[in-house]
């Protein structure tokens, strides 16, 4: 007998195939159209099939954040994801953004359950059961849910409040003995990726507990890992356990086979059996039954964005995203000055967040804006001394290499993950990051008000609330140096302050230089 376990993960909202940058899109994305291949699959299955949602759904979309910020109505989206036929879902970090409370009431809608191993309030699981275990054509399979500890180095503090968060590991290890004497087989659904590379073994980024995937698969027991978290699509064998990532916004569909056989107390895994594999989405019609669930609230969505906020005066566009970063772009400069207004300080720090954001046409619409600020991040005030200005710029300027001769963005920060969010411009200071220099000496020129920034001084400086609590491994960063925030959503604010100036003029003061 084979048993079948088909997973998504990091669908963000994304439940039709479209990224909202116009209407009327077809891409090769979507819930819908992972639906679409998931019911494929479980029709060609041969033997029990079991399926996953693996966190990150909340949000990410234009339609999760209408859903969640607009309409204050989780089942506006989740509505979506009961059409798709889960046996169990998963806690992923941005389901934690638009606070506990909707969260809760998110889980409240969902037609199966959620399973949350480590995130606990006082000595119980804070969501859900921390594992289920499913009969399936007599196969008893056991689902532990886990989710990235690392929570709480991004999220705001009001939005998790009284809860805990275990070492993933260590709860990992906990668990699955317990569940090896209750089932045949033990899943393990864990949001979060792998911290080392899948076949040697070496570690391919800072080992802080974000990531544990492949720490999971040396734990005796373990027959699958469903992970994501990373965006990453992967699909392989990893310490004798298979495992899958399926990518990002419903992309890929994960597929984990294992040979079962009959055995006197039930069933066994055969040793050697487990395959993964991936299955793209893109090809695949959008499934209707997820596209009726919506269809009421992506009208309303839609309609939403194309509501005018003000008009540019000049060039506001991005057309090179890869320049953008190089030589300031009058949007980048924009969104520093919003939120310098909107905290009363004259230093910020902004990053250009993909490669999808086409900056504001002479119109603004509420579309340019969430498609362009794609995460809902409120604004923290830090008290920095010089020293941490110029750390936080050294760790910046390791975001470019040199190859040849030529400035390239560091491999690391394409790749396993692309990280362009870890990439900030900062406005109010003048400096200059010479790329042949070496890494961390490479702020040649730092001024504030025309002086050089002293590295005893202090200095109160506007960042989103990630990278305010040390997001993206900015180690100089933490929630101790907060001296004051801005807790509405940076959307919000950004539309707030077009409606104070419905006329803005583009300009960009080119107050940063890159040499290479």
């Amino acid at each position: 007998m084979k048993l079948t376990i088909l997973s998504t993960s990091d669908t963000h909202g994304f439940v039709l195939p479209t990224n909202y940058v116009k209407r009327h899109q077809d891409l090769p994305f979507s819930l819908a159209k992972a639906k679409s291949t998931l019911d494929q699959l479980r029709q060609a299955a041969t033997g029990p099939v079991l399926t996953i949602e693996n966190g990150d759904y909340l949000q990410g979309s234009s339609l999760a954040y209408y859903a969640a910020r607009i309409k204050r109505q989780p089942t506006l989206e989740t509505a979506a994801y009961n059409a798709v036929g889960y046996d169990a879902g998963i806690i992923g970090n941005h389901e934690f953004n638009y606070g506990r409370e909707y969260l809760s009431s998110a889980i409240k809608t969902l037609n199966y359950p959620v399973l949350c191993a480590n995130i606990l309030a006082g000595d119980e699981p804070a969501f859900g059961a921390p594992y289920q275990v499913f009969e399936k054509a007599g196969v008893k399979i056991a689902v532990l849910g886990l989710t990235t500890s690392y929570i709480p180095h991004w999220e705001g503090p009001a939005h998790i409040a009284g809860l805990a968060f275990n070492d993933v590991v260590e709860t990992a290890r906990q668990w699955v003995p317990r569940l090896r004497e209750l089932a045949d087989v033990v899943v393990v659904a864990y949001h979060g990726g792998f911290e080392r590379d899948l076949t040697t073994g070496q570690p391919t980024e800072r080992l802080t507990g974000e990531n544990v995937g492949y720490e999971l698969t040396q734990i005796p027991g373990i027959d699958a890992l469903v992970t994501g978290h990373q965006h990453r699509e992967i699909a392989a064998v990893v310490n004798g356990v298979p495992v899958t990532q399926p990518g990002y916004r419903g992309q890929d569909v994960g597929v984990i086979t294992l040979e079962l056989t009959a055995s006197s107390t039930g069933y066994q895994v055969v040793a050697g059996s487990g395959t993964a594999a991936l299955a793209p989405t893109g090809d695949q019609p959008a499934d209707a039954a997820v596209v009726n669930s919506v269809a009421a609230v992506q009208t309303a969505t839609e309609d939403w964005l194309d509501s005018p906020l003000g008009h540019v005066k000049g060039d506001m566009t991005i057309t090179d995203p890869a320049a953008a970063r190089i030589k300031e772009s009058a949007y980048i400069e924009f969104i520093n000055r919003v939120q310098m207004a909107a905290t009363g300080t004259d230093i910020a720090g902004t990053a250009l967040f993909n490669n999808e954001g086409t900056g504001f046409a002479s119109q603004i619409t509420m579309r340019d804006v969430v498609t362009n600020y794609i995460y809902p991040n409120t604004l923290a005030v830090l008290k920095l001394s010089g020293a941490d200005l110029k750390a936080a710029l050294e760790q910046v300027a390791e975001f470019f290499s040199l190859d040849d001769g030529q400035l390239v963005v560091t491999p690391r920060f394409l790749k396993p993950k692309p990280q362009l969010y870890n990439y900030d411009m900062y406005e109010g200071i003048t400096y200059t990051l010479d790329i042949r220099q070496p890494v961390g000496q490479r702020v040649t020129q730092l001024l504030y008000h025309g002086q050089p920034v002293v590295a005893a001084g202090t200095y109160e400086v506007t960042m989103n609330s990630y990278r305010a609590a040390g997001g993206g491994n900015f180690a100089m960063f933490s929630p101790a140096k907060i001296v004051r925030e801005n807790q509405k959503d940076m959307t919000e604010l950004i539309a707030d302050y077009l409606q104070e100036h419905p006329e803005i003029t583009a300009s960009a003061n080119h107050n940063f230089t890159i040499q290479a």
